[in-house]
């Protein structure tokens, strides 16, 4: 994890920082890590960072327009040169806190402020909302971080600060983080919050705006059970969810593979491809969305960051990176097959 002096160095920024901008990755880690942060703090506004896989330009004339003086980057692997330079061109510190296990970025900005575990003499891997709690420090947003970690396939130690306040919300015996996200209510809650994300600009900041406001889960589940915003999507996109799932299931390849290729205006790549993960633990899981000219991939299983590293310079225009054991791709539309065919020869080799 990050060493002491550099959690303290991040409480240094954000003490610091009196409007401080925070650009979060649009998933469950991302908007977890944000709400801590916010919580902390007292101020600050959020902006999710939907662009792949660097952060486009736009962002930095958002930060511009909110006035912010310092901004705070979480849960991205990348920036890209073009937003660190309309950035450095504000003359705006940048905070980069980050924990995926890509190459190092490297911009000559000595306002540039990078904070990755991957890179330290003890290398490892945590969410970026441990990340942030490790930071924060503050025991009544435990359940917060908890839903960010186990949503990032990551259980946090001595859950009982929160399982003695809340035990209906958790079950027995739960050792596995992506068994907490599938089988208890907290879960249940981490879950509802990725599909809130996937919704209108507006009602993602209600959603923000809710969290931080919120004291415990279960507020959260009422707001859940609502037909508020956040409850009615949720509601709307669990039919579809459930839908791809069922289809997604019997798109078992072989012995080892589970693969699904789908289209439409919604993409749920990241939520399929990890609960089928934890449906078929023995397989490898790659879950492909097609819209137009693009293809974006999920892929999960024992060192899956591998094999995509071998695949990845055969494909034209094609990139991706993540974890060991997770990682996220993206390739032509018309390289799908070819994609699924060297993928299913590559894991054929490891077993």
């Amino acid at each position: 994890m990050l060493s002491k002096k550099q959690l303290s160095e991040i409480r240094e920024h954000l003490e610091k920082a009196q409007n401080p901008i925070f650009l979060f990755d649009n998933d469950v880690d991302g908007l977890c890590s944000y709400v801590l942060l916010r919580r902390f703090i007292g101020r600050g506004k959020g902006v999710a960072v939907k662009s792949h896989p660097n952060i486009e330009v736009g962002y930095a004339k958002r930060v511009q327009e909110l006035q912010g003086d310092y901004v705070f980057v979480l849960d991205r692997h990348s920036l890209g040169a073009e937003f660190v330079s309309e950035i450095s061109a504000l003359n705006l510190p940048i905070v980069w806190i980050d924990h995926h296990d890509v190459p190092l970025e490297k911009h000559d900005y000595p306002l540039l402020f990078q904070y990755n575990p991957v890179y330290g003499k003890k290398k490892s891997a945590e969410p970026t909302t441990y990340l942030c709690y490790s930071v924060t420090n503050r025991v009544e947003d435990f359940w917060i971080a908890l839903m960010g970690c186990i949503a990032d396939h990551y259980l946090l130690e001595d859950v009982s600060i929160f399982t003695e306040t809340y035990p209906d919300l958790w079950g027995k015996k739960i050792t596995e983080p992506f068994q907490a996200l599938y089988t208890t209510n907290i879960g249940r809650l981490a879950r509802a919050l990725s599909f809130g994300l996937k919704d209108s600009v507006s009602h993602v900041v209600q959603l923000q705006n809710f969290l931080i406001a919120c004291t415990n889960p279960p507020d959260l589940e009422k707001e859940l059970e609502k037909n508020s915003a956040f409850g009615l999507r949720y509601r709307e996109l669990l039919q579809k969810y459930l839908a791809l799932l069922s289809e997604a299931k019997n798109s078992v390849t072989g012995e080892n593979l589970v693969f699904f290729n789908y289209g439409g205006q919604l993409s749920m790549s990241s939520d399929l491809s990890n609960e089928l993960s934890y449906l078929f633990p023995k397989h490898y899981v790659c879950v492909s969305y097609s819209l137009g000219p693009n293809t974006n991939i999920s892929l999960r299983g024992n060192g899956v960051n591998k094999i995509l590293e071998k695949l990845i310079p055969s494909f034209q225009d094609a990139r991706g990176g993540g974890h060991a054991n997770a990682v996220g791709a993206r390739i032509q539309t018309s390289d799908v097959e070819r994609f699924k065919i060297e993928l299913m020869e590559l894991i054929h080799g490891r077993t």
